[in-house]
Formats: C-alpha cells, structure tokens, sequence
C-alpha cells in the first residue's frame, strides 16, 4: 500500500498562499525571508507553538538589536502576521494589539533642473534612455523596466503602465523627444525577439491567467519586452528559461557612475528621477491632482509631499539674517578662535 502523501512543509503552504492572491514574486521572497528569520530566532520551534509575546519578542529584537528602519519593522511584521492569519488559521486578539512602528514622512531628494540635466548628460546607452524616460514620465523603475512593445502608443504619445504599484493600470505622457530614440531601442529589442524565435525560446513572462488562456501570446512581438536582458535566464518559479527584461541593479550601477561623474553630491536613485518628476511639474504650474494621477497615487495626500520641496516653500523666503544691517563702522571683530 503505498505511503500517503506528505503535508507539504510550512514555507511551501506559505508560497502557495502568496500565489494563490496573486502577490508579486518580490513580495513571496520577501515574507518567505522573514518567516524563515522568525523560526530562526525561536530555535526553530514551530510558529503554531508561539504566540504574541514571541512575535514582540522578535520585533523587538529588530528594532534594538538589529535596527531595522520602521518600514523594515513593520514588513517583517506583515510577514509574520500574514503566517498566522492566512497559512495557519489563527486570527487572535494578540494580533491586533502587537504595537505598530510609526510612519516617518520623509522629504524626497529632488534635483534642480540643472543637476537633472548633468545626470542625464553623464549616461550613455539604454541607460541614458531610461533614465530620461523615468524623469519624463515618472514611472518607477521596474514600470519602466516591464514595459512591452503594446504599451507604447506613438500615435498618441502616451505610455500604458500596467499592472503598477498596487495593481494598478495608468496612462502617462511620452516624450516626444524620446520618439526617435525609442524606435530605435525597439528595433534593438525586435532583433533579440527574432532570435528567441529562430532558436525556439520560450515566450517572455506573461501573468498567469493570461498565459492560460492564451498560450502563445509570450511568443509574439507585441507582447516582448521593450528593455529585453541580453542573456537567457531560469524563471524562478516556472524554471523556464526564457528571456526577461533588463536586470534592475544594472540600471542602480549606471546612475551611480554617472551621479559621480556629473559631481551631484546628494544620494540619488532611480525614484530621484520620479521625485524630481512631479516637483518640477507642480513648480510648472500643473494642478496637482493632474500630478497626482500621473504618479498613479491613490490618494492626494501622497502627492501632496512634493510641495514641501517647492520654490513657494522655505526655498522662496529670504532668511532673517539676510535683512540684518550691515555692522556699524569700528565695531570690534571677534577674537581669532585659538589654534
């Protein structure tokens, strides 16, 4: 007779959890990480056998020992409530009452236009191109990153962001000064596309539903990437191997460079571009609501961050040392401070 099958172990009903609401692969990584941390510090005891004071227990040695940010705080929490809630069935008061890190508003690193344009002067390639989309439209880098050959209409001069932050569809501008060089990146791309074809490649990631119902979809040019990789690599979960977009941490490496070489002395990334965005349009005089469906933001208050960094904020008013008198005639200079 044979065995019966085996329970599947806990990380694997955590992963099929995540799957089966459609949560992105980043986002499983992430809480499986967490999960797996959480059973660590308690000696690999099972998480059915712990209870609240464990899960304060291991927050607070994040946030003490570890000195997570707040935002890591409250991910790991997420993680670890989620296991409780979703995989093992447990929805107990403790839950609700473990504290919550406070949220830090934080102001964005912004650009002027002028280090905006040393930035983008000091890129080369599909780099450079990329980064000028970012700061064009505002997309975040991996919109930018996924984009397909159909989410770019020319004809009209908009860019279709699907499947955004949240799960969310948007229509944003496209630089007419970028048309040139975007055909000209995507007849780079349809010649990897062509390639994958004559050698049988598997079809680029397609979601799920779409994939089933239709199956050959990947393999067309519509659907292929418009910043394909330029090595073949293994899907993670599928273990396909087939071609994906352009590796993000690439496009980190290339701004760094070029944040040196333009001599901008502030941390800057690919959301600066995104940042800088929506802070020269409002100084632009674009309404902020129009600002705020462009960014793909729920709520205005979200948008409402980029008026602290304005020229009608603190950067527009003179400072009261500014409009002290000159000093009188002889007054006596402070001593030379000692060596």
């Amino acid at each position: 007779m044979p065995d019966p099958p085996r329970a599947p172990r806990l990380l694997d009903q955590l992963r099929q959890q995540i799957r089966y609401r459609h949560y992105s692969l980043r986002t499983e990584q992430c809480y499986v990480q967490w999960v797996r941390r959480f059973i660590r510090f308690h000696g690999m005891r099972h998480p059915r056998d712990l209870g609240g004071a464990d899960v304060s227990r291991f927050l607070s040695h994040l946030a003490n020992e570890g000195r997570v940010a707040p935002s890591t705080h409250k991910q790991a929490l997420c993680a670890v409530l989620f296991l409780y809630k979703q995989v093992l069935g447990v929805d107990l008061p403790w839950m609700q009452e473990i504290g919550r890190p406070a949220v830090r508003v934080r102001i964005p690193v912004v650009l002027s236009r002028d280090e905006t344009a040393r930035l983008l002067a000091a890129l080369e390639g599909h780099h450079a191109l990329i980064a000028r989309l970012l700061y064009g439209s505002g997309l975040r880098l991996l919109e930018c990153l996924r984009l397909r050959v159909k989410d770019l209409d020319f004809d009209r001069g908009l860019i279709v962001v699907r499947e955004g932050k949240g799960g969310k569809d948007r229509v944003v501008m496209l630089p007419q000064s970028l048309r040139d060089d975007l055909l000209a990146q995507l007849a780079d791309s349809r010649r990897l596309w062509q390639l994958d074809r004559s050698q049988r490649v598997a079809g680029v990631w397609l979601p799920e539903a779409l994939a089933r119902k239709f199956p050959r979809a990947g393999e067309s040019w519509a659907w292929h990437w418009v910043w394909p990789a330029p090595a073949l690599a293994v899907d993670p979960r599928s273990g396909i191997r087939r071609r994906h977009h352009l590796f993000e941490q690439t496009v980190g490496r290339a701004l760094a460079r070029a944040v040196a070489r333009a001599g901008i002395a502030k941390k800057v990334t690919a959301h600066t571009l995104r940042h800088s965005f929506a802070t020269h349009l409002l100084e632009s005089g674009v309404d902020i609501r129009r600002v705020q469906e462009l960014l793909g933001h729920s709520d205005v208050s979200t948008t409402m961050i980029y008026t602290h960094v304005l020229s009608s904020s603190a950067a527009g008013l003179p400072s009261p040392l500014d409009r002290l008198p000159p000093a009188p005639a002889g007054a006596t200079a402070l001593p030379p401070l000692a060596a």
